[in-house]
């Protein structure tokens, strides 16, 4: 016997009742859940006007989406917008427990293929097995390439970042309970702060996950209450999005290093983080450790899944010297939903526990 679709399966309700359809999709673990429908149109003349109309009149609809009952602390989300870039094929707002990112690369994996296979893009010529699905991400435009049969997608994703670049290098700052830890600040589509997990006093890949986070968070908190973020382009980007702590091999090698971010409000990557990767690449490149086109793999302490990555040519942001990167991974569906909101529910904006 057919199951019946999603939607014939709901119970009955008002049918004023707001209903969020949703797709849901995991890159290295790393969740991801695209709005298809029954997000209000979110107004404004470029992207980032859009994300700050979303965060000011429309956050309801991330804490229904991420928050509890119907997501969790570390749900992970996607609202897709028009673009007002030319070249765009689309345009994305990301989702996380504490607001909106201005980059995320795991997201734009994923997008890469639901682009494609929702038919957001064309399917790429006769012969041509990768598509291109241009994203404009709040810190930019951001191209997918797609591994593809037809119209279908197949296999890996990859993407090339907006340039990345190093903020400051070896800075010193008095973290509590640590004292002082020399970091680095990178930024690949936002902003990191860089540390390897044994100057902290912890083992990367046997410390407790609980135990990570804790030294993870008091560094962001260090940094930014002794370090001002600036953006040369946009004050909308300016922001410390986290901390990642690396197993400290930096230097070029074809074995993996290993790395954890913890960003917005103690959330955990579950992957090795596009933007994260995109950030050490830069970070490695700076620091004489990598050269254009050497591919390093990123594994997650968390899940052990691999992105790798490489700086693949020089560029500029504003006085900064900065590189182009590419990341690679693959993503997968995990299913889909389509989530309620009764007026009388009086959780129905979502709760966290601490």
């Amino acid at each position: 016997m057919e199951s019946a679709p999603i939607s014939s399966r709901l119970p009955p309700h008002d049918p004023r009742t707001p209903v969020l359809s949703v797709v849901d999709m995991h890159t290295g673990g790393e969740p991801l859940r695209i709005v298809l429908a029954g997000c209000p149109e979110v107004p404004g003349p470029s992207l980032l006007a859009k994300r700050r109309y979303m965060r000011q009149h429309l956050d309801y609809v991330r804490r229904r989406l991420m928050f509890e009952p119907r997501g969790h602390r570390d749900m992970y989300g996607a609202v897709l917008v028009p673009s007002e870039l030319p070249d765009a094929h689309l345009g994305v707002l990301f989702l996380h427990n504490q607001g909106y990112s201005s980059m995320c690369g795991h997201a734009v994996l994923a997008l890469g293929r639901f682009a494609l296979d929702f038919g957001l893009v064309p399917a790429p010529p006769d012969g041509s097995h990768e598509a291109r699905v241009n994203i404009h991400c709040p810190c930019g435009l951001v191209t997918a390439f797609v591994a593809c049969e037809g119209s279908r997608s197949r296999g890996p994703v990859r993407f090339h970042s907006v340039p990345a670049f190093v903020l400051a290098s070896d800075l010193a700052v008095n973290v509590p309970g640590h004292g002082e830890v020399v970091v680095d600040i990178a930024y690949g589509g936002a902003f990191y702060a860089l540390v390897s997990a044994e100057t902290l006093g912890l083992d990367l890949c046997s410390a407790r996950t609980r135990d990570l986070v804790d030294a993870a968070s008091a560094v962001t908190e260090a940094v930014k209450a002794q370090f001002k973020v600036s953006h040369p382009e946009s004050e909308d980007l300016a922001f410390l999005y986290g901390t990642i702590l690396t197993d400290g091999k930096d230097a070029y090698s074809e074995e993996p290093t290993t790395n954890m971010c913890v960003f917005a409000d103690e959330q955990v990557d579950r992957s090795p983080t596009g933007s994260g990767v995109t950030a050490r690449i830069a970070l490695q490149y700076h620091k004489g450790f990598l050269q254009l086109n050497q591919t390093r793999t990123f594994k997650s302490s968390a899940t052990g899944s691999m992105f790798t990555g490489s700086a693949v040519k020089e560029a500029k942001c504003g006085d900064f010297k900065a590189v182009v990167v590419e990341v690679s991974g693959r993503a997968h569906y995990t299913g889909a939903a389509s989530l309620t909101v009764e007026d009388d529910d009086p959780l129905r904006d979502g709760f966290l526990l601490k």
